[in-house]
């Protein structure tokens, strides 16, 4: 049986029940939620694991008729940088971020650089390189590796 697309079904935010068209945007559900600034929207799962977050923007989101979401603060991720425990509230770092929790100040001059490797990511980028200009999707307990390299 296909999924049931493109009709109105009833969910339920923060124990309200609201009816609204499938699939939507995780714009609209902050809106039809009242959602406080500074608050996030999750979606709840079942079994041993976390809430998803949903995305206050215009992506697509697929409801399922009766599903619950709730509003809370933001979740706090800790992570290790240069052997350091440091709390972030975001889903994402940049290379630029992650390379001020390592150095405070951060060093510069003409001929200072930084290298960025991480491990103990998410499923979907575990291990690797982050270079100048790019972000990071994070969990708990990843591990961010920052050194100071210089151009020759």
């Amino acid at each position: 049986m296909e999924p049931a697309e493109n009709h109105e079904v009833r969910i339920h935010i923060d124990q309200e029940q609201h009816h609204l068209p499938n699939p939507t945007t995780g714009a609209a559900l902050y809106a039809l939620g009242h959602v406080a600034a500074g608050f996030e929207l999750y979606r709840e799962v079942t079994g041993d694991r976390e809430d998803e977050p949903v995305e206050n923007g215009l992506e697509t989101v697929h409801l399922k008729e009766d599903e619950h979401f709730h509003s809370g603060p933001p979740k706090v991720y800790t992570i290790i940088v240069n052997g350091r425990k440091k709390e972030v509230s975001t889903k994402t770092l940049s290379f630029d971020q992650v390379v001020a929790l390592a150095y405070n100040p951060v060093p510069v001059g003409p001929n200072v650089q930084f290298s960025v490797t991480y491990r103990k990511g998410p499923r979907k980028n575990p291990e690797g390189t982050l270079t100048e200009g790019e972000t990071v999707r994070i969990k708990d307990g990843m591990i961010f590796d920052v050194s100071e390299t210089n151009k020759s």
